[in-house]
């Protein structure tokens, strides 16, 4: 379903985005030919056909902010899998409650989409964290001796992830990281 006159976007011009942990004002464009995301120097420009159903841009924009962490995890990957001494077989980028979470067995990590949004020492951080969650996946003092020897500032780290307001979608706050200290 097309469009018409009467369903066309209101103007977007205030909403913000926020990448890597900075705010980029977002402009829409509907003269794309798909969705797209440019980022220039100081602004997002959310690109949508003119003739597309009235979209949901999150969806296009958890697509975009999908494939950002992952060629950021993975340029990060393989200096951590040489520090810690494990293999990454596996890693998924999912929109989820929780910001991270592994499969030991199975070598595989997975991160949240919106970790995107924070400042990037707060990927890192919860890159390490689940890649030490591969040798030790419970909770306990041999995790927390991982984590000092492999990420000596990690609490600071961790600190600053669960209070961030990460979750500015399209203008709007959201705290996705309510579960602070209960992992």
């Amino acid at each position: 379903m097309n469009r018409s006159e009467s369903q066309k976007r209101p103007p977007k011009e205030r909403q913000s985005l926020y990448l890597w942990g900075k705010r980029y004002p977002m402009h829409m464009d509907e003269t794309g030919r798909v969705l797209h995301v440019e980022r220039g120097h100081s602004i997002l420009t959310l690109e949508l056909p003119p003739d597309a159903p009235i979209p949901k841009p999150e969806e296009g924009l958890d697509a975009w902010y999908r494939e950002e962490l992952r060629n950021r995890a993975m340029g990060l990957i393989p200096k951590w899998e040489k520090i810690i001494g494990v293999k990454v077989k596996r890693l998924v980028i999912t929109a989820m409650e929780k910001q991270r979470s592994s499969k030991p067995e199975s070598g595989t990590i997975r991160l949240n989409t919106d970790l995107a949004k924070n400042p990037l020492d707060c990927l890192e951080y919860a890159l390490v964290r689940e890649m030490v969650r591969l040798l030790e996946p419970i909770r306990s003092v041999c995790f927390e001796e991982l984590m000092d020897r492999f990420m000596p500032g990690w609490r600071a780290h961790r600190d600053r992830l669960n209070t961030l307001p990460v979750g500015h979608e399209m203008g709007h706050e959201r705290n996705l990281y309510k579960k602070a200290q209960s992992r």
